[in-house]
């Protein structure tokens, strides 16, 4: 088939690209006569001022200049001066609280009285009868250990004093088991649900060797046994009597016996070294 052969179209064909032409035609002839409105200009754009400072200055008004009549700030008088008190330095109260004086600075004699006034006071509330042995919170309220030690000590010295032999091992023997039996005693009251401080526990049992001290030094004096039997049995009674307040009302009413019969069994321990040393 050559360029030149035509194939005649279909007669519906030929009327859709008929009107298919028309609507071409009409679509160039309106939007040529359809004029749209120009654009309106618009409006000029405010110029940004270009200045050299690095600041932008500002278009707020100044503030107005501050009055100089203002009032002063108020000034509270000080408090006036305590009075001064005629004795430097206030003695130590026996009660426990607070804090106590500066000693750092004070005499040596000064702190030697106000240690051994303690230990007397202390003493006298733990082994002699006194209304405060009633209420074995208020009678130790200011422990310490100072005399404990000493009794410790006082004791160990005497009885290797009445040793003919070995002087050195009795008094090892005799401190280890007194500081030994105190610190074991001190931790069963504890486990016991006893409500007392631990150091507090270990000046009680100390002050309570007090009277089984006069016993040691009478014994070392008078060389006869129906004599050191009779004394330690009226000391060791006496020491007892001493711990039983306090050690009893630390812990529950129905571990009492727990708490009471290992002192005692220390009490009677040192009373046999008592006795049997020569």
């Amino acid at each position: 088939m050559s360029h030149s052969d035509t194939i005649p179209l279909h007669q519906s064909s030929q009327s859709d690209i008929d009107e298919i032409e028309n609507l071409i035609n009409a679509s160039v002839q309106t939007s040529s006569s359809t004029v749209l409105p120009a654009r309106p200009p618009s409006p000029p754009r405010a110029s940004i001022p270009v200045s050299s400072s690095p600041f932008i200055q500002s278009n707020l008004p100044p503030l107005p200049p501050k009055s100089t009549s203002q009032k002063p700030p108020t000034v509270f008088p000080a408090p006036p001066p305590l009075p001064a008190s005629s004795n430097a330095r206030s003695d130590t109260s026996p009660t426990g609280f607070g804090s106590g004086p500066n000693t750092l600075t004070e005499p040596v004699w000064d702190t030697v009285k106000r240690d051994l006034s303690r230990i007397v006071n202390n003493l006298k509330l733990v082994v002699f009868p006194n209304p405060f042995r009633e209420d074995p919170g208020k009678a130790l309220r200011d422990w310490d250990l100072w005399g404990p030690f000493f009794f410790i000590v006082f004791l160990g010295l005497t009885l290797s004093w009445s040793a003919s032999v070995k002087k050195s091992e009795v008094f090892a023997v005799a401190f280890a088991l007194l500081a030994a039996g105190a610190v074991i005693l001190t931790l069963n009251v504890l486990l016991l649900g006893g409500h007392i401080i631990f150091f507090q526990s270990l000046s009680l049992l100390g002050y309570c060797l007090f009277p089984l001290d006069i016993g040691a030094l009478i014994c070392m004096l008078k060389d006869n046994v129906v004599v050191k039997i009779v004394v330690v049995c009226v000391t060791l009674a006496w020491s007892s009597w001493a711990a039983y307040p306090f050690m009893s009302a630390a812990v529950n009413p129905r571990r009492k016996a727990l708490a009471l019969y290992p002192v005692f069994l220390m009490y009677v321990s040192v009373g046999f070294l008592i006795i049997a040393i020569d």
